[in-house]
């Protein structure tokens, strides 16, 4: 057993190695440690001196080695940046035991690519998930790969639900799901950020228009959630004959703005696609 761990690690729900401690791998990790898993149970990878310090301080989980925490974990959540998979990848195959599951969230890195790279037959999961994870509400789409039982899957998910929803599709959708839900929450900031200028530029002070846009988009996003109805539905609902509403959308589909954001997403997806080659 690693230095540090003690009797204490609890085997219920296996030991969980997080490896690369940025930006959401430090939200995975938050994630489960509210969601019940306790600190003994993980352990997470850094590779600045400051953050492993920070972690420790802020979760009290250990902070070890790659190739420690690869030998260490019954599941390990890869979250390094797509350009430093293979290098990691090939650092931790030795140290991997039979069964160990691998989830992998870097963008535009195969299931392919990746079981190429780790001993064979280990099981592996290729996941996109998005940034709204900070705050529980994420969107985690996951793809099992060519040795993966449905207890892997399962597995999988119950480990990104604590971070929001979890959707499963064939790993042909998941440049798609990059395009739409991966880069998705840019796109409402980047309507956000238009909406709170729009009503600074109409006198109102900056405070009040952004506590305005960020009420009626989560008002909005929350309709269409527990409602279920059809955004075009909704939208109708809004637009009264002649009204300020309709004056505003009909501008919008003068200026083809639908047709701009099916055109940006399908690059966006089309960008995926290219990583996918690379």
């Amino acid at each position: 057993m690693m230095a540090g761990m003690s009797e204490q690690v609890s085997h219920e729900h296996g030991r969980v190695a997080i490896l690369g401690a940025g930006t959401m791998g430090g939200t995975i990790l938050a994630g489960l440690l509210r969601g019940g898993r306790a600190p003994a149970d993980v352990v997470v990878s850094a590779r600045r001196p400051e953050r492993a310090e920070e972690l420790k301080q802020q979760h009290g989980v250990e902070v070890v080695d790659n190739v420690t925490a690869a030998a260490w974990g019954d599941t390990l959540i890869v979250a390094v940046k797509p350009r430093d998979m293979a290098g990691l990848l090939a650092e931790i195959g030795p140290a991997l035991n039979p069964g160990t599951l691998v989830i992998s969230l870097a963008a535009g890195q195969t299931i392919a690519v990746l079981e190429g790279e780790l001993p064979e037959g280990t099981p592996v999961i290729r996941v996109m998930p998005n940034t709204p994870s900070l705050v529980d509400q994420g969107m985690s789409v996951l793809s099992p790969g060519t040795h993966c039982l449905p207890e892997h899957t399962e597995r999988a998910q119950e480990l990104l639900s604590s971070t929001g929803r979890v959707l499963q599709v064939p790993e042909a959708y998941q440049d798609a799901v990059t395009a739409v839900s991966g880069s998705g929450p840019a796109y409402v900031f980047y309507v956000a950020e238009a909406m709170i200028e729009a009503g600074v530029l109409l006198g109102l002070p900056r405070p009040t228009s952004t506590e305005l846009v960020v009420q009626t988009l989560y008002g909005a996003a929350t309709m269409l959630r527990q409602t279920g109805t059809h955004p075009s539905i909704l939208r109708e609902q809004v637009t009264s004959p002649g009204g300020t509403t309709a004056a505003a959308v009909r501008l919008l589909d003068d200026q083809r703005v639908r047709g701009a954001f099916v055109s940006a997403i399908e690059a966006a997806c089309n960008r995926s696609a290219q990583l996918s080659q690379n």
